[in-house]
């Protein structure tokens, strides 16, 4: 059964990859090119930033229209942070728009970055798979289930105008028992996690909406939210959106602590199993606390890595510490950390407590003292 879920949920995720094939414009074909020469005449260039039309031809290398030489344009609106201004040999991606395999019109997209992309992926896999084996195969699988149903869940979900926050609660419910239990096994130390992970989410969430309805955020320090209602999502609560980022920010490194903590218990307990449930709970309150003085400062690190050239702005122009810490962006981040930070504070002793009812039977403890035999009580574990 336990070989049988991965490959469950591989299919699952192959399934779903393939139901998302897109099913709106038939017209559209988005495809690869080399460029081939430019043509930069009705650019007008200011520093950084370009405004205007670019004009290019490229060579399609992929699909339909393979090695055939197109003109293609790219739009400039003067905003270097999303802008491209392409060059000779440029590898691209092109939007071409045709109906009944005549090309109408082709637009380029941005540069094809797929080979750098897929090489890491390949790089990040091969390290988890030879450190880790199969635990590594494992983790990877959970990190693509993770993708999907984020995508397919969660962000089809808030754009249909589900609840935002209970949409995420579920979401991550189930993500962290996928993710868990795939890694952990179907046993007391991957129930402990779960249940750890979930009790610190939930505090999460209560916190974060009791302090979120007194900043007056009104969700409008999300990225890109204010583009959402330009495209027709006016009814978006982009408030609650903002709660449910913090919430699911924060859902990585709750499950983090709660493993460890879980594990941490579970082999002290298989090593010495005539401990009692008080010590084993009082050892991972030891193991939370050295967890949670590094993991706090990890969250903060994070998010300032996010904010790095605006933080170098406020130094650059001298802001004020006052102005600083009350502008909407700045003191938004300021609450993602918090409530993260408490978060993690909560799940690591309630991991414990929970540990420690979960993982101690005193039948075990009673069996274990009549016998060393270690692999009985691995044989017992599972639930």
């Amino acid at each position: 059964m336990k070989k049988i879920l991965p490959l469950l949920f591989l299919l699952l995720i192959v399934a779903m990859m393939f139901y998302n094939q897109d099913k709106t414009e038939q017209d559209i074909i988005e495809t690869s090119g080399k460029v081939l020469s430019v043509d930069n005449t009705e650019v007008l260039s200011t520093g950084f930033s370009n405004i205007g039309t670019q004009r290019l031809t490229i060579k399609l290398t992929k699909k339909l229209f393979q090695k055939e030489e197109v003109e293609a344009f790219n739009l400039l609106l003067g905003q270097s942070e999303y802008d491209e201004l392409y060059k000779v040999d440029d590898r691209v991606i092109v939007a071409i728009k045709q109906k009944q395999g005549m090309i109408l019109q082709c637009k380029v997209i941005s540069k094809d970055r797929d080979f750098w992309l897929w090489l890491m992926v390949l790089i990040l896999g091969g390290a988890v798979i030879l450190y880790a084996g199969f635990i590594g195969v494992r983790a990877l699988l959970s990190f693509l289930i993770s993708i999907v149903v984020i995508w397919f869940v969660l962000i089809k979900g808030l754009l249909s105008g589900f609840s935002p926050v209970l949409l995420t609660v579920i979401t991550v419910i189930l993500l962290s028992g996928v993710i868990i239990f795939l890694v952990t096994g179907f046993n007391r130390k991957g129930l402990t996690a779960f249940l750890g992970t979930i009790a610190g989410l939930l505090v999460t969430m209560i916190f974060t909406m009791l302090f979120g309805s007194r900043m007056g955020f009104l969700g409008m320090t999300q990225p890109f939210a204010q583009t959402l209602l330009v495209n027709g999502y006016f009814d978006l609560n982009l408030l609650e959106i903002f709660y449910a980022a913090i919430i699911l920010g924060a859902s990585g490194a709750a499950m983090d602590i709660s493993v460890d903590i879980a594990a941490s218990m579970d082999e002290i307990f298989i090593h010495k199993s005539n401990i009692c449930r008080k010590e084993l709970i009082q050892s991972g309150f030891v193991i939370g606390r050295q967890v949670i003085g590094t993991m706090t400062t990890t969250l903060l690190l994070a998010y300032s890595g996010s904010y790095l050239t605006l933080l170098m702005l406020f130094m650059a122009k001298n802001t004020s510490t006052i102005q600083m810490l009350n502008m909407k962006i700045v003191a938004s981040e300021i609450m993602r950390t918090l409530m993260g930070s408490i978060g993690l504070i909560t799940v690591a002793p309630l991991t414990a407590l929970i540990g420690g009812l979960i993982i101690v039977r005193k039948e075990e403890i009673e069996n274990q003292n009549n016998s060393d035999d270690i692999s009985a009580y691995r044989r017992n574990i599972v639930v």
